[in-house]
């Protein structure tokens, strides 16, 4: 009886390929999972952009036109049904400037006190030795060291003076909380009477503080005066243009604000500055 020849089973050498078959399908799904992740992340940063922005809108940060109310579905893609998280509300974190005031109502009216001095100030503005903007502070009057300041000294020029009145006049109202900061370029400067350039700019800012106080009958209670020294250019220093720029004292109307004042002492931990608050005393 003969024997039959046992078959050999052919050796499937392409087995491999399931395994790198499913590994790609793992590795597409992945990135799939990755992919919606991505866009789910790119919508909340869209909300919260579009929150800022409307908030510094509300100040009149990035428009010279009167706020209005900010629709957030034409700011941002409206989130889906699944999602849940909204806007975040940062109207604590700024001042808010409305028509009836700052602050909700309880603090200066900044909208009318800007066209007040632009037009008792016009001449000085087309000369740009005044220039004037809106900051989550408030508004700030930069007074150009031309035409108020000789170089290098903090004497307030007989010219700058009867300017400095007309400022006073509209800011010497109730509830005005004031504050004046000197800034100087990134000159050094060594005279008898002044060794740098943080007591140039802290000399200047005391200078216009005394005379609100004064001559002007300023609230010493109201009034502050701080000194940055070159730490807080508006300009590059590297032109002759923006040095004069940087050389100003900013007459700040402080908005209140008791929250946003918190956030802002928070924020100005450690930063250079050189501050002397006048209170209840007359400077000399």
């Amino acid at each position: 009886m003969s024997r039959r020849k046992k078959r050999h089973e052919h050796a499937n050498h392409e087995r491999w390929l399931v395994s790198y078959a499913d590994f790609i399908t793992l590795l597409f799904a992945f990135f799939v999972v990755l992919y919606a992740s991505s866009q789910q992340d790119h919508k909340k940063a869209a909300r919260v952009s579009a929150a800022i922005e409307g908030a510094f809108q509300e100040l009149g940060v990035f428009s010279g036109s009167a706020p209005g109310p900010i629709m957030w579905a034409e700011a941002a893609a409206p989130p889906s049904n699944n999602e849940s998280a909204t806007a975040p509300d940062l109207s604590n974190l700024v001042p808010k400037m409305s028509k009836e005031g700052a602050g909700g109502g309880s603090g200066p009216n900044l909208e009318e006190l800007r066209r007040e001095l632009e037009e008792a100030l016009g001449e000085e503005i087309k000369n740009h030795e005044i220039e004037m903007r809106v900051t989550p502070e408030g508004l700030v009057v930069s007074l150009r060291e031309i035409g108020f300041f000789n170089s290098g000294d903090a004497t307030l020029l007989s010219g700058g003076k009867s300017t400095l009145e007309r400022i006073a006049k509209a800011l010497n109202k109730a509830g005005f909380q004031i504050r004046v900061e000197g800034h100087t370029d990134n000159v050094p400067i060594h005279t008898p009477r002044f060794k740098s350039n943080w007591e140039l700019s802290t000399a200047r800012a005391t200078e216009v503080v005394a005379l609100l106080v004064e001559d002007y009958g300023f609230n010493p209670g109201q009034v502050s005066a701080a000194g940055y020294s070159q730490y807080r250019p508006l300009a590059k220093n590297d032109t002759e243009e923006g040095r004069k720029t940087n050389r100003r004292v900013d007459v700040v109307v402080v908005t209140r604000n008791p929250q946003a004042e918190q956030n802002s002492r928070s924020l100005q931990l450690g930063r250079p500055g050189i501050d002397s608050q006048l209170v209840n005393s007359t400077p000399h």
